[in-house]
């Protein structure tokens, strides 16, 4: 045998020993949630570094601003469509072949989306980033499947909170490490990205191993993989349709305030990647300081109805004050001042799933995130296509905020229809209030005991 085939050999023999190295601690560890926590703050790190940074990118390979609101809009459309279709085929796949050689398709694709995009010479090679990396978005509903598999009935809840959290987390810090990379290069926010998704990679086929037995595997079924069955399901729901339509609204309102943020500051205030990812990290914080300490708080004081009633107000108002802003440091008063809206959200959903059978709590809950989704599909192309539209006005002129006027109208209908429903359906009301007062009493039994 000659030198080359020597090392050849050798080279082979190591690789075989590190991977069944790997799949024997793999075998040797048993599933647990910490593992899949940290792959999802990984992955939602890197995801959350291309927010400040993508759309101004964008305006690298056009001439015009409306073209570059037109470009990015379609790049955004294209990733939400994509992700519609494929997510839930995914999910499909791994009940059958089990999580973990989805999550590892899924940070693989994420890998070469951000690769793709920070290589980028041309629009082209933007568009074959965004279609590989909608193709393999599916690792938050997966890592949710997994923290399924390994949580007990009664720790499940908490275990969905948990993977929310490191959600969040990675968004909090995601937009403000990706604006301070981006002010210094376009492309360098997606070279770490790249390299936290590789790392994901490695800690993923090393580290975790597989939650869903063989046992506990079904087979691969075109109707679970249909993404348009759970819309189907959401539109018979004739008992809380009034809801349903107002969590649509408030769903694509937020999702047109999304997709136009940072090009609407960059038009206006001339914003570059830095003040756009301070001003998302002070959204994410807000956020989650509502959502994770005060929201258990505001429902004690408000009952889930008027909270959602108070949200949805002042929601609509500081959409309406976004649009009108002059100044730039305006934005993050408007930010701070919009708390009630953080918890609007929480609370609809709660009301809805008060109003359903415990039984079909699962479904419910995938029909919305399908709602989302279809939301993130539509919604970007109008409200980049309208920004683009606008793009020509002076920077100090209103109507280069009609994208948020259009939200306020949004949310403004939406709290109408909340009005009315809530009027003309008190037994939802009653429910809802009797549900919290009887967890309020639960609660103050188990701090006494």
């Amino acid at each position: 045998m000659d030198s080359a085939g020597k090392v050849k050999t050798v080279g082979d023999t190591a690789a075989n020993v590190v991977g069944d190295t790997a799949a024997a601690v793999r075998q040797a560890r048993p599933a647990k949630l910490n593992f899949i926590l940290v792959c999802v703050f990984i992955d939602m790190l890197g995801i959350g570094l291309a927010i400040p940074v993508l759309p101004i990118l964008v305006g690298e390979f056009v001439g015009t601003k409306d073209l570059q609101a037109h470009w990015y809009g379609i790049l955004v459309t294209v990733f939400g469509l994509l992700q519609f279709l494929c997510m839930p085929i995914l999910g499909a796949i791994s009940d059958k072949v089990g999580r973990r050689p989805v999550m590892m398709y899924s940070m693989a694709g994420m890998f070469f989306n951000f690769l793709a995009t920070a290589w980028a010479p041309s629009l082209g090679f933007l568009f074959v980033g965004r279609v590989i990396g909608g193709m393999s978005a599916a690792s938050m509903s997966v890592a949710s499947a997994y923290a399924s598999d390994v949580s007990t009935p009664e720790n499940r809840a908490k275990s969905f909170g948990m993977i929310g959290a490191a959600f969040g987390l990675g968004f909090i810090c995601g937009p403000m490490l990706g604006g301070l990379l981006g002010s210094i290069n376009l492309h360098l926010p997606f070279f770490v990205a790249a390299c936290l998704c590789a790392c994901n990679l490695v800690y993923g086929y090393l580290v975790v191993p597989e939650s869903l037995p063989l046992d506990r595997r079904t087979k691969f079924s075109l109707a679970k993989a249909n993404p348009f069955a759970s819309l189907a399901r959401l539109a018979g729901r004739r008992d809380i349709r009034g809801l349903i339509i107002v969590y649509a609204l408030v769903t694509f309102a937020q999702v047109m305030l999304q997709c136009t943020w940072v090009l609407y500051t960059h038009f206006r205030f001339d914003w570059g990647p830095g003040q756009n990812g301070a001003a998302l990290f002070c959204v994410g914080l807000s956020s989650a300081v509502v959502q994770a300490g005060m929201l258990s708080y505001l429902i004690r004081r408000f009952g889930e109805v008027k909270l959602s009633l108070l949200g949805l107000t002042s929601g609509a108002i500081t959409y309406l004050l976004y649009g009108l802003a002059t100044h730039g440091w305006m934005m993050y008063v408007f930010i701070l001042c919009n708390v009630l809206a953080f918890a609007a959200g929480p609370a609809l959903q709660g009301i809805v799933s008060k109003a359903t059978d415990p039984r079909e709590q699962g479904a419910l809950m995938g029909s919305l995130q399908s709602l989302m989704s279809l939301g993130q599909v539509i919604i970007p192309y109008i409200g980049a296509g309208i920004l683009g539209q606008v793009s020509h006005f002076a920077a100090s002129d209103w109507r280069v905020g009609t994208t948020f006027y259009i939200s306020a109208i949004m949310q403004t209908v939406g709290l109408i229809f909340a009005w009315r429903y809530f009027k003309s359906h008190k037994s939802v009301e009653r429910a809802v209030d009797t549900a919290a007062a009887e967890t309020g009493e639960t609660a103050a039994k188990i701090s006494k005991a």
